[in-house]
């Protein structure tokens, strides 16, 4: 089997506190060779470059996600720049809204999410972009802004699906195309050009079946890579091996 590379983890989660260095001499010594860890806040983005500075095929993505909007200190957006210049630093991310939880206020989910994408213009950097049930506002900001990146763990329906790809971004699937009454992930796997696709996990979470429930590690994108594979009518190798080279072609690795 081709390599595995995992565009979006989050390997700082407390799930990983008892036993993160074993899991990651597991990955590495098997088949997985790289992935990106991203940052949910400052704290998390400091934690993501430690990693990635530690461990050769670990890469740092930078951002404050929509639920910790509320959370933010005055100066962390300076903070974040000054983290972005680092040079494992690949990506502006975890970032974008969340109408789902609600969890900070939708207005200041919005200007967060805009200042972070001035940011990414600024240092030419691509973005991850989280999106859930905000498909109308997401949409319009990335049609303003216009940046490189991936909209991660896609929901929307595959009319999105085509105006994001018009925009030169990237789609980014992971379990949810193998969970039993999966509708729309799937309608857009068939879809997505193969050089236009990356593969994730969002691990902890999101783990695909037949190992739904329980901790997601990048290995198991080996089970949403046999789904699309099916569903593309191709072979697992040839969706991995474009994965790696869709990965590096836009975090510029």
């Amino acid at each position: 089997m081709e390599k595995i590379f995992d565009s979006h983890a989050h390997y700082d989660d407390e799930a990983f506190n008892t036993d993160r260095e074993q899991v990651f001499n597991s990955l590495f010594s098997g088949n997985v060779c790289g992935f990106i860890n991203c940052g949910v806040d400052i704290k998390t983005s400091i934690f993501s470059l430690e990693l990635a500075n530690k461990y050769e095929g670990i890469y740092a993505a930078c951002g404050i996600h929509p639920h910790e909007a509320s959370d933010m200190h005055g100066d962390d957006f300076d903070k974040l720049y000054e983290l972005l210049k680092e040079p494992k630093a690949i990506a502006v991310g975890e970032i974008g809204l969340d109408y789902h939880y609600d969890f900070s206020p939708r207005n200041l989910q919005i200007n967060v999410l805009e200042k972070q994408l001035q940011i990414a213009s600024e240092l030419d950097m691509p973005v991850i972009i989280h999106d859930r049930e905000s498909h109308e506002d997401i949409l319009r900001l990335l049609k303003q802004y216009k940046p490189k990146g991936v909209v991660h763990c896609f929901s929307g329906s595959v009319e999105m699906a085509n105006e994001i790809l018009k925009l030169g971004m990237y789609i980014g699937l992971g379990g949810a195309v193998t969970f039993k009454n999966a509708k729309k992930p799937v309608q857009v796997a068939q879809v997505v050009p193969l050089d236009r696709l990356l593969l994730e996990t969002d691990a902890p979470y999101m783990t695909p079946v037949p190992f739904r429930g329980t901790r997601c590690t990048s290995d198991l994108i080996s089970y949403t890579a046999e789904k699309i594979a099916e569903i593309r009518e191709i072979t697992v190798d040839e969706l991995l091996a474009q994965n790696i080279a869709n990965a590096k072609a836009l975090f510029n690795i």
